[in-house]
């Protein structure tokens, strides 16, 4: 019973993480960031990637060993379209990821990176649609726990 508390802080804790580190760089991201917003976009990015790992490992594990089994999961269609929902934020959030790794020749010589309009506005929809599809991630993890739809 411990563990499986256990586990479930740790998932949620990881998928907080995701939902912060998203809106962290939404947040933090401008048309002419200085190098220290760069910077932090940077490690918000980073910790995305922690965080987005742990919960696929957690959950996994979770699903596998803890809570209801895996034959509860494999019979609700929340939880397959939770999965995709998840596989389409971690989709959407290749170019970011990309873009801000980039920028780390900028910001290791201490220079903020050079954005283009075109850039920053397509980094400002994606973030924007991970958190709108972050939104629907939890929305089917909410129905899944409850049961909704399950055959």
């Amino acid at each position: 019973m411990l563990i499986n508390a256990v586990f479930a802080f740790l998932h949620f804790s990881a998928v907080f993480g995701i939902f912060a580190t998203v809106f962290g760089c939404w947040l933090l991201l401008r048309q002419m960031p200085s190098c220290a917003q760069a910077r932090q976009i940077q490690v918000c990015d980073r910790w995305y990637g922690v965080c987005a790992a742990s919960v696929l490992v957690v959950g996994l594990l979770r699903v596998v060993y803890f809570e209801k089994g895996l034959a509860f999961y494999a019979s609700s269609p929340f939880f397959a379209l939770k999965m995709a929902l998840f596989l389409l934020v971690g989709l959407l959030s290749i170019y970011p990821s990309v873009q801000f790794i980039h920028w780390g020749r900028q910001t290791g010589q201490g220079l903020p990176p050079q954005i283009s309009k075109q850039q920053f506005s397509r980094l400002r929809l994606l973030l924007s649609l991970e958190l709108i599809v972050l939104f629907g991630v939890a929305l089917c993890a909410a129905l899944m726990a409850k049961g909704v739809g399950a055959s």
